[in-house]
């Protein structure tokens, strides 16, 4: 059985969320901070699991525009001009069914290192 193909990406006017609909009715919307630190970039994920890094300061982060990649993905172009990271049609669906889980896990490494969802600016 084929994976679920993306029927609707839409960018919020206020272009803090992505949406997300698929073929088998599945719907997701992705917060843009969400979609900023869990960027598929080599820059976030590193080459390997040791090298990810925890992205702080990103709570009032946008989307500044969203480009399609191929038929298979699309390209974010985030307002800190961060815009290397392809998101496939299966890693946006994995971010939307994981959530909670990736959300907090990510907010236990905040924690952890002493970071902050908000800019070094604003604390």
């Amino acid at each position: 059985m084929a994976e679920p193909w993306p029927v609707e990406i839409r960018l919020s006017k206020d272009r803090r969320s992505l949406s997300v609909t698929f073929d088998n009715a599945e719907s997701h919307a992705l917060p843009a901070e969400y979609l900023r630190v869990f960027s598929p970039s080599a820059e976030v994920q590193g080459h390997s699991p040791e090298q990810r890094v925890t992205v702080g300061g990103k709570v009032a982060v946008e989307i500044l525009k969203v480009e399609p990649v191929g038929n298979y993905a699309v390209r974010l172009n985030f307002d800190d001009m961060h815009n290397t990271g392809i998101f496939t049609w299966g890693y946006l669906r994995k971010l939307g069914q994981e959530h909670a889980a990736l959300w907090a896990g990510y907010l236990g490494e905040l924690e952890a290192k002493g970071l902050s969802r908000e800019p070094a600016s604003r604390r």
